[in-house]
């Protein structure tokens, strides 16, 4: 992956399973597990694309954020990337750096409210 580029897409609802119905019959998706999402406790769903590479994910909420759909950006350093965020008028609404699970990533509002992701992945 490219830093500073879109990468992945995310959709979060309380709903996996009809999300899961709609875009697979729509769009082709294919849908996996996330196993080391679930031995966190959470149901996550990589999205493939005709058995290519995973693109995206679906992330059950149950209720705890609102439902939405947001495109993540690659970054090399997500605690570096949240500071500069902050520097140019961004907000972090959440951050989950060093919890373990291997991806570090952030909700970021930009300054006109707008939503997206940013994350880096864990070294090979």
């Amino acid at each position: 992956m490219k830093p500073n580029t879109v990468s992945w897409f995310e959709i979060a609802t309380d709903e996996p399973e009809a999300v899961q119905e709609f875009y697979g019959e729509l769009f082709g998706w294919e849908f996996t597990p996330d196993e080391n999402a679930r031995q966190a406790g959470i149901d996550y769903r990589s999205i493939t694309v005709g058995g290519g590479e995973q693109c995206g994910g679906v992330y059950a909420t149950g209720g705890r954020v609102p439902n939405h759909a947001i495109f993540n950006v690659y970054v090399d350093d997500v605690e570096a990337t949240c500071a500069r965020i902050e520097k140019l008028g961004g907000k972090v609404v959440q951050s989950n750096v060093g919890s373990g699970m291997g991806t570090d990533y952030a909700y970021i509002l930009d300054p006109s409210d707008g939503l997206f992701g940013i994350f880096t992945m864990p070294e090979a």
